[in-house]
């Protein structure tokens, strides 16, 4: 059996085809020639994997990601953010980081919000002297953040797999969130203080008055959505909504720069990215379930007990399987088939299953810039149209930055869980 849900899903990657085709072909192949189980139940297992009140915050959180990056809500954030560090050294820089932790806060797409702030950011980056190569390595592992920082739609799919509460993992992922983007800044401060990198204009109280009145309404949606969640107001699939109807009503109503017509494209897109989402949620429920009654999970935790491998070197192991993961497969997938087979290892090590949530999706964000197959390369390359060694080169020192938190993350509990213990 193991070729069947080993080989058999490498083979089918290695040859191009899609993620839930590998994962459908593998599950069917199993239940065909090894378990003695009717053929229907593989689309009652696929049916019953999106059957989960939890994901449905990802429909909503895409749509108002989509709306708030289509609907002029990035540039605001941006101006927003210049206006209060414009005089520091590497502003510009900084402000990429910041804006990128505010949309993250709002998208909880790594990709989307690569998209949302780099076509506003590149030029000016570039105007200002930033190479390509720094400019582009900047976008790219600034946009993984958003899959850290809640609304996360990575955490999401995890608490669904693993079983654990969504608000809990959101309030564990904001403290290392916040300090993976400290980390980003204190290096683009230190890069553009080498590179002799100027200031924009400094802070001014009218500037950033005016930029916080224009962008107020922008700024308020994470506050609404994490404290709708923080407060215990709404849960995180209601709060999802909220901040559906939110996007709407502000680009809409207020802002104005959305009208009828697009409201409607990006819907169709929304459900579009919904689709392709969920299709893997499926076909990777459906994998899961094989997995599990075959005994895997266990005999993995089995062999971790065997060879009596300290915790402190499971997680090594661990977060090196992971990173390797992440660069050849999307994140969904990566959290949705990796989850049932990592979680008795956790539980092995005596992990707690929310610490171990953020540690998951501090590795996938990584995967989502490492070569080769890293999606926020190809979204940045696609716009930019910058050669992709150019990217891999101005990555490399943002990678190590992102490895020192993982480590942090890992081996630093309390840094996931303080809020969870004061908040949940």
């Amino acid at each position: 059996m193991l070729w069947a849900m080993a080989a058999l899903p490498v083979g089918l990657l290695i040859l191009g085809f899609p993620i839930f085709v590998v994962l459908l072909s593998a599950s069917a192949v199993a239940l065909l020639l090894y378990i003695n189980v009717p053929l229907a139940l593989l689309h009652q297992m696929m049916l019953g994997a999106i059957d989960s009140f939890s994901l449905m915050a990802v429909p909503f959180f895409l749509f108002a990601g989509e709306l708030m990056g289509r609907g002029g809500i990035s540039s605001r954030i941006i101006n927003w953010v210049l206006s209060l560090i414009g005089g520091v050294r590497g502003s510009l820089g900084l402000t990429t980081v910041g804006t990128c932790t505010v949309f993250g806060a709002i998208s909880g797409s790594g990709p989307a919000t690569v998209a949302a702030v780099g076509r506003l950011m590149y030029k000016p980056l570039r105007e200002n002297g930033y190479d390509s190569r720094f400019t582009a390595g900047l976008l790219v592992t600034s946009g993984g953040i958003a899959t850290l920082i809640p609304p996360s739609v990575a955490l999401i799919l995890y608490g669904a797999a693993a079983e654990q509460a969504i608000n809990l993992l959101f309030i564990a992922g904001l403290l290392p969130g916040l300090v993976l983007a400290f980390a980003m800044a204190v290096y683009v401060y230190a890069a553009a203080a080498r590179k002799g990198l100027g200031r924009t204009k400094g802070f001014h109280w009218q500037e950033f008055l005016r930029a916080s009145r224009d962008g107020g309404w922008a700024l308020m949606t994470p506050v609404i959505i994490l404290g709708g969640i923080y407060s215990g107001i709404f849960s995180p699939t209601e709060s999802a909504g909220v901040a559906a109807v939110y996007a709407i009503i502000v680009t809409t109503c207020i802002y104005r720069s959305v009208d009828l017509k697009t409201l409607l494209s990006i819907a169709a897109d929304s459900v579009y990215l919904t689709a392709q989402v969920f299709i893997i949620v499926a076909a990777a429920g459906v994998y899961s379930w094989i997995l599990t009654v075959s005994g895997i999970p266990a005999m993995l935790a089995a062999t971790f007990n065997s060879l009596q491998v300290e915790p402190w070197l499971g997680l090594l192991i661990i977060n090196f399987f992971l990173l390797i993961v992440g660069a050849l497969i999307d994140p969904a997938s990566a959290i949705l088939v990796l989850t049932p087979l990592l979680v008795p290892i956790a539980n092995h090590f005596g992990i707690d299953l929310i610490h171990f949530g953020v540690i998951m999706a501090v590795n996938i964000q990584i995967g989502l810039f490492t070569p080769p197959f890293g999606v926020n390369i190809f979204v940045a390359q696609a716009m930019f149209g910058i050669p992709l060694k150019d990217i891999y080169r101005g990555i490399v020192p943002f990678f190590f930055v992102n490895i020192f938190v993982l480590m942090l993350v890992t081996y630093w509990p309390d840094l996931s869980m303080v809020l969870v213990r004061l908040l949940g």
